[in-house]
């Protein structure tokens, strides 16, 4: 919760011992880290990237230590990971979750493939995750699909 607090997306009280004394913010003074790009305003960015001809895909210490550095080098904030391998296959499914939203992965390594789900609000930017995830995973062939989430209209 600190992490939140800090960047003035939770309270830094629990809800239950909030009361009329707490002072109230004005709305100049609330952030809700929205984007401004291109003339649009939006909650954050949402990748959808596939890597084929992939390799490195059974390892979930390698993919968590990988999908955290991917975190932090897109200027996001690292919250916790939780990753499982799966038998016989020894796919990974996994979770890096951060205060301005998410990395998660799933992955096929009978057939080369992975499927990462990346979405980040405020300042950070997604698409530097990719090269990061690309010297483990030495993919042979990315699709990026890019979705801006919670556009305002």
């Amino acid at each position: 919760m600190n992490a939140l607090a800090r960047l003035g997306m939770v309270s830094e009280l629990p809800r239950d011992i909030q009361n009329s004394s707490t002072p109230a913010v004005s709305d100049e003074e609330r952030k809700d880290y929205f984007i401004e790009r291109d003339g649009m305003r939006f909650a954050g960015t949402h990748l959808l990237v596939d890597l084929w001809d992939a390799t490195n895909l059974d390892d979930p210490a390698k993919i968590d230590s990988t999908l955290c550095e991917a975190a932090v080098t897109a200027g996001a904030t690292i919250l916790h990971s939780h990753f499982h391998h799966f038998t016989p296959n020894g796919g990974v499914s996994g979770v890096v979750v951060l205060a301005e939203s998410h990395i998660s992965i799933h992955t096929w390594p009978e057939r080369n493939y992975a499927a990462v789900d990346i979405f980040m609000c405020g300042c950070c930017d997604p698409h530097l995750s990719i090269p990061v995830m690309q010297r483990l995973f030495q993919a042979g062939r990315i699709e990026v699909d890019e979705q801006r989430r919670g556009r305002v209209v």
